[in-house]
């Protein structure tokens, strides 16, 4: 009776422990206040390098424009102590990557792999090239969005942490592609160097643009090619529906993409697009360019049809079991006719994990304490790919913690300047808290 007394204690003891943990991580500081201050001290500066980095203009084939963004943030980095590396990616055709380290004797806390990338949609030919304030808090900017904000972003919020002598005993890396909106193949290299620091990593954090203070990503859908190619017998219409002629390939085509339609799309997270189709009597298809060549004739069985698609999941075996089921369908051919499906991977999944929900508490806490109210999901079929998904299969992930803007990848690009501080400062202490657990 004694023994049950004290284990009932200590439960309502743990009971009323945790929400006081709770509000404890919703406060700031002593170190976080002055994290904080050492941001706002350097604010200026930051927005003069975001401005300097927006005008160079580094479209994802401007292989010289990539490597001049490098060359800026290499030495910036070398200034608050970190190593700092450059990857060539010629093997690829796209210019390389950029990576900067701490280099501890000894590692204390979660090690860290905060990802951003220096090309933008913007190509040298763009009319938008240069930053143009709009008013005192908006800039028109190309990748100043997305995602040289986020980049500046990661970069003063750990220069306030070396300047409090905060990353003494950090493990933290830096990876900045050079081709993350056209990204080079086979991702097997381009995406290589990533992968690696994310195996060696405990967390990785994704500054793509933060569609608001109070979302967060913590899953995105992977995307994976697909086609499927059916043949049939070459005859004379009038023969089509026979024994010896069978359905043709178009009709073969129609059954698959039907039933795809019907027997694989069971799932709000798993979506599946046909976006080019060609059929017919003779046919050439340029799937590299996108594009391609029919002949066909109404009197004529059609010999041969393709089907070129995308399908997009959350978790791998959410693909598997897509897949699978594809081919169970490709396999079960209309009369005289054959079928063959292929794939093609591109991102893997950022599956919604445990431990991606819990950083996304943590950063919750952290914009209590600023006053800035919780931070929910985003809901990952609204969110496109991200480098960040190369690297969740090896460590909790969350992304979109960059700079607050509009209409990325259009003319209309905008930064909002009047957050940046706020944002650095959010960043500087989520990282300060994640580095301090064992």
């Amino acid at each position: 009776m004694l023994q049950t007394k004290r284990i009932l204690n200590l439960i309502l003891a743990l009971v009323f422990l945790f929400p006081a943990m709770t509000v404890a991580q919703t406060k700031l500081s002593k170190k976080e206040k002055k994290l904080m201050q050492a941001v706002a001290a350097n604010n200026a500066e930051a927005l003069a390098l975001l401005t300097k980095v927006v005008n160079i203009n580094s479209g994802s084939m401007n292989h010289k424009g990539v490597k001049a963004v490098a060359d800026v943030f290499d030495t910036e980095f070398k200034a608050i102590g970190f190593k700092t590396k450059w990857i060539d990616m010629s093997e690829v055709n796209r210019a390389g990557h950029f990576f900067a380290e701490t280099q501890p004797k000894k590692v204390k806390g979660k090690k860290l792999l905060l990802i951003g990338h220096l090309d933008t949609v913007f190509e040298e030919n763009s009319p938008f090239q240069q930053w143009n304030m709009v008013n005192d808090s908006i800039a028109h900017a190309p990748g100043g969005n997305d995602m040289k904000g986020g980049n500046v972003i990661i970069l003063y919020a750990l220069k306030a942490l070396q300047e409090q002598g905060l990353l003494k005993n950090a493990q933290v890396i830096v990876g900045f592609t050079g081709d993350e909106e056209h990204t080079g193949n086979p991702k097997s290299i381009s995406r290589r160097d990533l992968v690696e620091a994310g195996k060696r990593s405990d967390i990785a954090l994704g500054f793509e643009p933060a569609a608001n203070m109070n979302e967060a990503t913590i899953g995105r859908r992977g995307i994976s090619g697909w086609t499927v190619e059916t043949t049939g017998e070459r005859a004379h219409s009038s023969l089509v529906f026979s024994e010896e002629i069978g359905a043709g390939a178009i009709f073969e085509m129609s059954r698959i993409l039907h039933q795809f339609y019907t027997d694989v799309r069971d799932k709000a997270t798993l979506t599946f697009n046909p976006g080019a189709l060609l059929g017919g009597t003779l046919m050439e298809y340029d799937a590299p360019n996108n594009k391609g060549n029919v002949f066909g004739k109404t009197n004529v069985v059609a010999q041969t049809a393709v089907v070129d698609g995308g399908l997009r999941f959350i978790s791998e075996e959410e693909k598997e079991t897509a897949r699978e089921k594809m081919r169970e369908i490709v396999a079960n051919n209309l009369p005289n006719t054959s079928a063959k499906i292929s794939f093609k991977d591109s991102y893997p999944a950022m599956a919604p994990t445990n431990g991606n929900e819990r950083l996304l508490d943590k950063l919750s806490q952290v914009n209590q304490a600023l006053g800035l109210g919780p931070v929910v999901a985003s809901n990952p079929v609204k969110k496109g790919a991200a480098d960040v998904s190369f690297v969740a299969a090896y460590c909790d992930a969350m992304d979109s913690l960059g700079a607050y803007g509009h209409h990325a990848h259009t003319p209309e690009e905008t930064v909002n300047i009047n957050k940046f501080e706020l944002l650095t400062q959010r960043t500087a202490i989520l990282l300060y808290r994640l580095l301090q657990e064992q």
